[in-house]
């Protein structure tokens, strides 16, 4: 008995040593905490809404939160699918006011403040909240949806302002913490490590984001990223969950990319950004193998905008870009990025793979517009049609289809099986190129397909809605 005591002590003093051991290596961010939680604001947003509330309605069960609103942000900006309870559709919706919480940090001693556009986007009044409980009335000199910054100033002098470090030194695997006021509990630190960086994200085409798996959920938006030295790298916008709750999935917008944005509205109150005009994809294994590439790299080119800077300069549909102005291309997420920081009417130095081939075009930059183009809509479908070799049933267009198409030829969809069905084809879809080839007619199209050996991989270049896409589809062997 006593033997297996001792034992049972001798495995707790080692497991003890090696925790006291481990923890030496943890950092300490109590000194953090301390020099830098008074250069982070609480942000309160009043706003007027019309009808029911966002399709929301407050628990009942939920005390401390009358209307739940700390929890509406959360739902409106990361997608929580319901909230319980349901508006009564015979009762006509009110007029209410609706408050939300975050955070945000001073960038300058003399009252400029750096958060989300999603924060202060449509407010009546903001209201910021410093580390000394004064509370001011913020004005908001601009916001930016796109890359989700926003820039608010109150009357205050003399402020503690945060230090900036560059987020290209961030080293996955470093440890970061943030400060904010999640559900409104303000100054609260969270802390973990960069998870990855430069991460796209779906919908986010102009911020390489910072992912963490620091605890971030509502009220935090807005707020600082801190490394270690305490410098804020990033600010905290997004968070992917199922739940509600923190997972450990958190997106930061690195702190260049949004002072670059915050110095534009200060200076001008708007954002300008390079534009070539042109909807680009991903490059898979299965398209490359079609465009005869060797690799993936690059920014498949799926559309031009007609008489738009790329249409200039002449780029194509099915060029894939490798290199803008000097940079490398080595994902389509690269593109947008480097187009958007390039100042429009500059002429550049385009490199793109052509038909097994390498070209450079010289084309200038314009200037991104706000408003998006239409470029088609769906129709009826015919009432005879022949199934082609790939599974797919098709018509042409008609003259009035084709003017907005800005008098391209293309295929409607009648309907799709097989093959095409399995490669995401749907009806509705019209179908405007097949590898580098222009669809110019049926006949044109149909020859075009028996001319390709079973087992081939081929490329259709597809219009759905407003956007265009390459879909690889592989010939059957039976056909």
């Amino acid at each position: 008995m006593i033997k297996n005591w001792i034992v049972a002590v001798s495995f707790g003093l080692i497991s003890a040593v090696h925790t006291v051991g481990y923890a030496k290596e943890l950092p300490d961010f109590t000194e953090l905490a301390e020099k830098h939680g008074q250069e982070v604001v609480n942000i309160s947003v009043t706003q007027s809404m019309q009808g029911n509330n966002g399709g929301l309605v407050p628990y009942p069960g939920m005390p401390g939160m009358p209307d739940d609103e700390q929890m509406q942000e959360f739902f409106k900006r990361f997608g929580i699918p319901g909230f319980p309870g349901a508006p009564n559709p015979n009762t006509p919706p009110p007029e209410y006011k609706s408050q939300s919480l975050g955070s945000g940090f001073i960038i300058s001693s003399d009252g400029y403040i750096l958060t989300n556009a999603h924060v202060v986007n449509a407010a009546d009044e903001v209201i910021v909240k410093l580390w000394d409980k004064r509370e001011f009335k913020a004005k908001i000199i601009g916001a930016d949806r796109r890359t989700d910054v926003a820039l608010v100033k109150i009357e205050a002098t003399g402020l503690p302002k945060v230090t900036t470090g560059d987020p290209e030194k961030l080293k996955v695997g470093e440890w970061v913490a943030a400060i904010g006021s999640p559900f409104g509990l303000e100054n609260t630190m969270t802390a973990g490590i960069v998870s990855a960086k430069g991460r796209a994200l779906p919908q986010e085409n102009f911020v390489p984001f910072i992912q963490t798996d620091v605890a971030i959920n509502p009220g935090n938006s807005g707020g600082p990223l801190f490394n270690l030295a305490g410098e804020v790298v990033g600010i905290n916008s997004q968070i992917y969950s199922r739940t509600g709750g923190s997972v450990g999935l958190s997106f930061a917008i690195p702190i260049d990319v949004a002072l670059d944005i915050s110095n534009q509205l200060k200076s001008t109150g708007k954002i300008t950004r390079g534009w070539l005009g042109i909807a680009i994809q991903e490059l898979s294994k299965e398209l490359a193998e079609s465009f005869g590439m060797k690799n993936t790299n690059g920014a498949l080119v799926a559309g031009v905008e007609k008489n738009g800077p790329a249409d200039k300069g002449g780029l194509e549909a099915g060029d894939v870009i490798t290199k803008f102005d000097g940079k490398a291309i080595l994902t389509s997420g690269d593109l947008p990025r480097v187009v958007a920081a390039t100042k429009p009417g500059k002429i550049v130095a385009v490199e793109v793979l052509r038909k097994g081939n390498i070209k450079v075009l010289n084309m200038g930059v314009g200037e991104m517009p706000s408003d998006t183009v239409e470029v088609a809509q769906n129709s009826k479908p015919p009432t005879k049609s022949e199934v082609n070799r790939i599974g797919l049933t098709v018509k042409e267009l008609t003259p009035q289809q084709k003017r907005k198409l800005n008098g391209k030829n293309g295929l409607l969809v009648v309907d799709a099986q097989g093959p095409v069905a399995q490669a995401g084809l749907r009806r509705g879809d019209v179908i405007l190129g097949l590898n580098n080839s222009e669809v110019q007619s049926l006949d044109q199209f149909n020859k075009q397909l028996m001319g390709f050996a079973a087992g081939k991989t081929l490329a259709l270049l597809v219009l759905r809605g407003e956007n265009t896409l390459y879909v690889p589809v592989k010939i059957p062997a039976n056909k």
